[in-house]
């Protein structure tokens, strides 16, 4: 596993990932309202999954074990006026240490790779209640298909060539197993490609968060050099604003099952 603490560029990671595209939550929104949902979001971040399901009029509970991302996602709901319907905590998705049962649904957005998987679906089936929901979404840029992501890729590699997370393609089949395995009924997974759009600014910022980057073993002022170099490569080979990255939604999701 690589050196990753997503906590190390919260700032970046706030004002520069994007969130899910509202077609995700439409989507959700076929098998489960969220108006009235008791939710947890597990490895929440500055809040971006955790915000739009209260937009929504979910009541949730953001996890994350980083201090710099929770501060950053009560910070996010209160500007945005829905620190009333989120609380915000301090944990890891093991061990949240929150009430058993209690709780309609379980996201997980861009996060669950980075678990302990056996245990942390041990805490989802303890925290939901019969019949609960676990929805397991990935948002990713491609590197195969989008000519920014590629060069920006082979830059990073440049700059840190021990990085092993290059080149991926969005999918994760294995996941639907997994989660069956955990004891899961699995309901439905849906898959589609979007074009999220970035300022050059905005693209450099979210790389910044990247686990090969500023969230991985680089330095500061390795991160300084690797962005001044995107920075000119950006100028040079794309000027043209604004980029249109293409991203890949990959979701799964299953419910507990109301009785055992």
């Amino acid at each position: 596993m690589i050196d990753v603490d997503f906590g190390r560029r919260s700032e970046d990671y706030a004002k520069y990932r994007p969130g899910f595209p509202e077609s995700f939550y439409d989507r959700v929104e076929t098998c489960i309202s969220l108006n009235g949902t008791r939710a947890v979001d597990l490895g929440a971040g500055p809040g971006i999954v955790a915000i739009e399901l209260a937009k929504r009029g979910a009541t949730v509970t953001g996890v994350d074990i980083s201090q710099n991302q929770i501060n950053a996602a009560r910070d996010r709901a209160a500007k945005v006026g829905v620190a009333d319907r989120c609380t915000f905590v301090v944990a890891p998705a093991e061990n949240t240490t929150l009430p058993a049962g209690e709780f309609d649904l379980v996201t997980a957005g861009q996060c669950w790779g980075w678990f302990d998987e056996p245990v942390v679906l041990r805490e989802v089936d303890r925290l939901l209640r019969p019949g609960g929901w676990l929805i397991v979404p990935q948002d990713c840029y491609l590197p195969r298909l989008d000519d920014v992501a590629r060069a920006t890729e082979r830059l990073i590699l440049q700059h840190k060539p021990d990085w092993t997370m290059a080149d991926f393609d969005g999918l994760y089949p294995q996941r639907i197993d997994a989660l069956i395995g955990g004891g899961f009924q699995f309901v439905e997974q849906f898959c589609y490609d979007h074009h999220q759009p970035f300022t050059h600014e905005a693209w450099r910022g979210r790389i910044r968060t990247c686990n090969g980057v500023g969230s991985g073993s680089m330095s500061e002022s390795q991160v300084e050099q690797f962005d001044a170099a995107l920075a000119e490569l950006l100028r040079n080979e794309f000027p043209h604003e604004p980029l249109m990255i293409r991203h890949r939604i990959w979701v799964v999701m299953v419910r507990k099952p109301n009785s055992t």
